[in-house]
């Protein structure tokens, strides 16, 4: 009975629980990895010119599919430990989500890489100094559209223009996701700008978890309000 009762506190105790989380995200990180690694590797060889900014947008179109696939898996992972799947769940979402993800982060990635060059211009395009803060507040309430719009469009059956509307009406209806938000962009910006972007992305399956727990009272008044 004993060694029954040893055998339960080991299957189901808090260390294994703690692996199998352990395990999901790593599974999660190398799936990452593995599907941003095509424009993730050549932007790594990029100056840091603005004049690559172009390219440097259509390096990172492979992230945003990989980043909802990795919020579908592990929003929709069991707590089963017998049960772990996240990679057959990274896949299905990456299928499920792929055109609908794209609608959102093209004209993301279109809207930023304007604003970027803009800013980095504005002396060429004769924009008057002050004009960097309002561009710059400009992207990034693009980017925190962008991220709720990410995890809508990841983990609802939305069109594309209601992913957008709900996106916006979040911004301020959430202020707890918005300032979360933000927080993970000011993070995000911080490693990269510190450290490098491979830092980074060897974190992502952690970042993606923080988004998406920064999320939840976002994705449960959708969920209550906006669904059958």
């Amino acid at each position: 009975m004993s060694a029954a009762h040893a055998w339960r506190q080991l299957g189901d105790g808090p260390l294994s629980r703690i692996a199998s989380h352990v395990y999901v995200l790593l599974v999660v990180e190398l799936l990452l990895l593995l599907t941003t690694l095509p424009g993730l590797l050549p932007l790594l060889l990029l100056g840091r010119d603005p004049s690559n900014l172009p390219l440097a947008a259509a390096l990172l179109l492979p992230v945003g599919p990989a980043l909802s696939a990795a919020l579908y898996a592990l929003r929709h992972q069991r707590p089963d430990l017998t049960d772990l799947r996240p990679a057959a769940l990274f896949w299905r979402g990456y299928r499920a989500n792929l055109r609908g993800v794209l609608r959102v982060w093209v004209p993301t990635l279109l809207w930023l890489t304007v604003l970027a060059v803009n800013l980095a211009y504005r002396d060429t395009v004769g924009l008057a100094t002050w004009w960097a803060v309002p561009l710059i507040l400009i992207g990034v309430a693009v980017t925190l559209c962008a991220a709720n719009a990410l995890v809508i469009t990841s983990l609802f059956d939305f069109r594309t223009r209601d992913v957008l509307r709900l996106a916006v009406h979040f911004l301020v209806r959430t202020p707890g996701v918005t300032v979360g938000n933000a927080l993970l962009l000011a993070a995000a910006a911080g490693i990269t700008a510190v450290l490098s972007e491979v830092v980074l992305a060897m974190l992502g399956s952690i970042a993606v978890l923080a988004l998406l727990r920064v999320g939840d009272p976002m994705v449960r008044l959708i969920r209550e309000e906006f669904t059958p």
